[in-house]
């Protein structure tokens, strides 16, 4: 059981590294330059962009801010890199 729910943290780590890689590239800004200017540690960046950090919620909402986008946007952008079929419990 616990493998099944370190895969499924790892999905979500790797749904969200992708989206916070895609928009960060869009600012066209360095990793430092990016989280300075957003109050973002950049080793906590870089690991969330390599999926190696679960980050915490009040990481989520400032992430979505300083992509200038709502956090249910930012969710859903989340949610639509993961599989269609993931359920994080299994019923």
């Amino acid at each position: 059981m616990q493998a099944k729910n370190d895969d499924k943290k790892f999905q979500l780590k790797l749904a969200l590294s992708k989206v916070v890689k895609k928009l960060h590239l869009k600012t066209k800004k360095s990793l430092f330059l990016f989280s300075s200017e957003n109050d973002i540690p950049m080793s906590v960046l870089s690991m969330i962009e390599r999926a190696q950090k679960d980050p915490q919620l009040s990481t989520i909402f400032k992430l979505a801010e300083s992509f200038n986008i709502e956090p249910s946007k930012f969710i859903k952008l989340i949610c639509k890199e993961l599989p269609q079929d993931f359920h994080f419990i299994d019923k």
